[in-house]
């Protein structure tokens, strides 16, 4: 509410080119002065950036889709500020703090599980994991700074800022009054709850899958065809938010591995009869479906992701050329600007920016050099210029395609900075298990810096809509990446030790292992299934020239098939939620599913966090432990009675019935 009593709203012509002339004036106008950075609002955000960095890496390395944190930061920031006066701006601050939760999380997943992935943990520790998040993000925010005002005040609307956007409509929604809040925290923790009995007590399977039955199990052995299901209320939620299309086609890439070629490959090992010949690879016969799958199909969709990532770079040169254009334009504008700037484009000082620019690729250089194993002077030097070169070269890519399309192509950007790290490495004579190390913690830092400037640029978006000072976001944007920093490295370390990120039973860590496939070879001279990869290079080119998503369809095919079915079951669900009905009801329907699909990531990937947390301590769910959960109830064996998976998908459906007929109520209320 403003001074008046009146409902704040936005400009008309907050999302439109403005005329010769005419000027923006944001909902809190530059002479009015509000809360902004409060005790409240610091310590919000700090608790939001901690709580969504564990959910966000957490489901990031389980399904390879990081979860922005944004909306729901907004969403429980508003219900928590309800009864007070001049929230809005604090809710602001509490959104840009904590959403460095998601940014820092893309930056770290990429890359540094690969250190563990190749047994190598020895020659790193948590410092140096969290140093490169950490300094990664710090870049980002620095870099982006000096591109601000033009991308977010001269260049007002020619971009769509479609993250942006979604959280302003929300932060003006909860100064309307609503009760949004209150759904996303029911939703949350009614996947929170399913979690919790599922994972840690172990009343049903994490995992439908039909060799749980005599007949799956022989279907396999035989023909080598499963179906897997994972029972998580945070991949079901995922799925709705994706919708149909993209959940299709994701599912589609793991139908391709698991129903055609695994079974294709499987074959061999039983014999083909062809014209009176038989084929056969004894060798075959003597793995199970899953080995299969790993040893020959998972690296097709390694190819097919890396590819696709260099497809979305390719995809951006337009985006490249014209964020050198806006940076040519934006540094003759900022000089000739001077004078007196308002509060609402009043940004750090570039004297403390430059400065910290300089420390911070000075303590760059100072962290390859000391901290990292083999690295000498030369090296550290090397390692300094590809950081600083490719994070200012595509700091702006980044930024204008988050304010373009929503998305950005960091892993792609990723991808090429480990693989011009690893040659330049190699190069200055640093090369084996210390190259590979030094590669990943460049691809780290330089990762995040990426993410962070294509996810501040919409914080900042946000904040010159509704009148925030750009100079109090970027203050405390710095204390918010140190937070999510320190978080997310714990998270991976606690991840690994439940459950690690390769092998039976790991988390998939789709890009980090993409990563690690790639520069492995590069780094050690060993040999790599290149003629796999090369499959899967061209499978993304055909993807492709015939208009599908790649990186989709690529996620799918590495992807284990249980992680992308109830993915594909969400986006089902939502398809059949906007069914009938005006556009008016199928409006208020896809936003209450929305809404409760995100409290089921957020509640569901926070449990996780959670239970993994608890497995940890030693606790199990199953088990010989003198602590497992199965032994203390009672319930010993009852996960390998076929009964178990059965009321599993039961659990599994009510679920998914909950998250429908929800969401269909939304018409009535």
């Amino acid at each position: 509410m403003d001074v008046s009593g009146k409902a704040k709203s936005l400009p008309e012509n907050a999302y439109r080119k403005l005329k010769p002339g005419e000027e923006f004036v944001p909902v809190v106008p530059t002479g009015r002065i509000v809360p902004e950075l409060t005790p409240y609002s610091l310590v919000w955000g700090l608790v939001f950036a901690v709580i969504f960095s564990a959910a966000a890496a957490y489901l990031g390395l389980k399904i390879g889709q990081v979860f922005e944190a944004a909306i729901p930061i907004t969403i429980l920031a508003i219900g928590l500020s309800a009864k007070r006066k001049d929230a809005l701006q604090q809710n602001v601050m509490i959104q840009s703090i904590g959403s460095a939760s998601g940014v820092v999380v893309a930056g770290a997943i990429f890359t540094l599980p690969g250190i563990y992935i190749l047994n190598l943990s020895d020659k790193t520790n948590f410092m140096q994991m969290c140093l490169a998040s950490l300094l990664g993000g710090f870049l980002g925010i620095l870099f982006l700074i000096p591109f601000r005002r033009f991308f977010v005040k001269e260049m007002h609307g020619e971009f769509p800022f479609p993250e942006a956007t979604a959280s302003t409509e929300v932060l003006m929604a909860g100064e309307a009054g609503g009760g949004q809040a209150g759904v996303l925290v029911k939703s949350g923790l009614l996947a929170g709850g399913f979690q919790l009995f599922s994972q840690t007590c172990g009343l049903w399977r994490e995992t439908f899958g039909t060799p749980a039955f005599a007949w799956g199990e022989s279907l396999s052995r035989k023909v080598r065809l499963e179906f897997h299901m994972m029972t998580e209320a945070a991949i079901i939620g995922l799925g709705y938010i994706i919708g149909l299309r993209y959940a299709l086609i994701i599912a589609c890439g793991s139908f391709l591995s698991w129903w055609v070629m695994t079974p294709m490959i499987g074959i061999l090992g039983k014999g083909v009869t062809i014209s009176g010949t038989l084929y056969r690879l004894e060798a075959l016969d003597g793995l199970d479906t899953l080995m299969i799958f790993r040893n020959f199909v998972r690296p097709v969709g390694i190819g097919a992701i890396a590819m696709s990532g260099l497809i979305g770079v390719w995809k951006s040169r337009s985006i490249i050329l014209g964020a050198f254009k806006l940076a040519a334009g934006g540094a003759a504008a900022k000089s000739a600007a001077g004078g007196v700037v308002e509060r609402t484009q009043r940004d750090l000082p570039m004297n403390i920016v430059t400065s910290g620019l300089i420390m911070t690729l000075l303590a760059v250089f100072c962290f390859f050099w000391f901290m990292v194993p083999g690295v000498g002077m030369g090296q550290a030097l090397a390692g300094l210029a590809v950081v600083a070169g490719i994070s200012f070269l595509f700091t702006t890519v980044a930024a204008r395609a988050i304010a373009i399309v929503g998305t950005n192509p960091v892993s792609g950007m990723t991808l090429m900075t480990l693989i011009i790290s690893s040659v330049v490495l190699k190069a200055v004579g640093l090369q084996g298990p210390e190259g590979i190390v030094a590669a990943l913690l460049i691809g780290g830092v330089v990762c995040t810096a990426l993410s962070m400037s294509g996810g501040f640029v919409s914080d900042l978006k946000i904040g010159y809509w509704l009148g925030t000072t750009p100079s109090t976001q970027e203050k405390w944007k710095f204390l918010g990446t140190v937070v999510a920093a320190v978080s997310v490295t714990a998270v991976i370390m606690i991840l690994n030790t439940s459950y690690g990120f390769s092998g039976e039973g790991a988390l998939p860590a789709p890009q980090a292992n993409a990563m690690v496939a790639v520069i492995e070879p590069l780094m050690t001279g060993q040999p790599a299934p290149w003629l796999l990869y090369m499959a899967g290079i061209f499978m993304a080119l055909i993807l492709q020239w015939t208009g599908l998503p790649a990186l989709a369809f690529a996620l799918g095919m590495y992807l284990p098939l249980e992680v992308n079915t109830p993915v594909l079951a969400g986006g089902l669900i939502a398809y059949w939620v906007g069914l009938g009905g005006s556009e008016k009801t199928q409006t208020a329907r896809k936003d209450r599913g929305t809404l409760i699909a995100s409290g089921f990531v957020a509640g569901g990937a926070i449990m996780g966090v959670i239970a993994s947390i608890i497995k940890f301590t030693g606790i199990q769910a199953t088990g010989d432990a003198e602590w497992s959960v199965d032994r203390v109830l009672g319930t010993d064996g009852w996960l390998e009675n076929p009964a178990s998976a059965v009321l599993t998908l039961v659990m599994f459906c009510g679920l998914g019935y909950y998250l429908y007929r929800s969401s269909r109520s939304a018409a009535k209320d």
